[in-house]
């Protein structure tokens, strides 16, 4: 079984910054990726970012160019740096592995989600 634990936030006006924390543990062999995604009231969950266990990042084209995701491989830690952050940016942040248990099995595990609220 894999879990995860977030952390990171908070509330921050227009244009401002955050950095997400992710950290998996249990019994994980291999997690091939690590992700960000984000649910607003009364929309569905989207995907926000995502990393690659060779670290080859995704981005939603609503945050290219403000958002970095990374991660940290030997200590199963994922981060997510948000920049110029804007009033739409607000929701609940899960964040997300996917990969195989030491058994052989695989997990596809979602983090409990932090809140990111952006004043204008």
């Amino acid at each position: 079984q894999v879990q995860l634990v977030e952390s990171g936030g908070g509330l921050v006006q227009a244009g401002g910054s955050l950095r997400l924390s992710c950290t998996a543990s249990g019994s994980i062999f291999s997690m091939h990726f690590m992700g960000w995604y984000r649910q607003a009231p009364g929309k569905q969950r989207e995907l926000v970012a995502r990393v690659s266990s060779g670290g080859s990042p995704n981005y939603a084209d609503s945050v290219k160019g403000r958002f970095t995701v990374s991660r940290d491989n030997a200590k199963n830690t994922g981060f997510l740096q948000m920049n110029s952050l804007k009033p739409e940016d607000t929701a609940v942040y899960y964040c997300n592995a996917e990969g195989n248990s030491y058994r052989g099995t695989y997990y596809n595990t979602w983090g409990q989600g932090t809140q990111v609220t952006v004043s204008s």
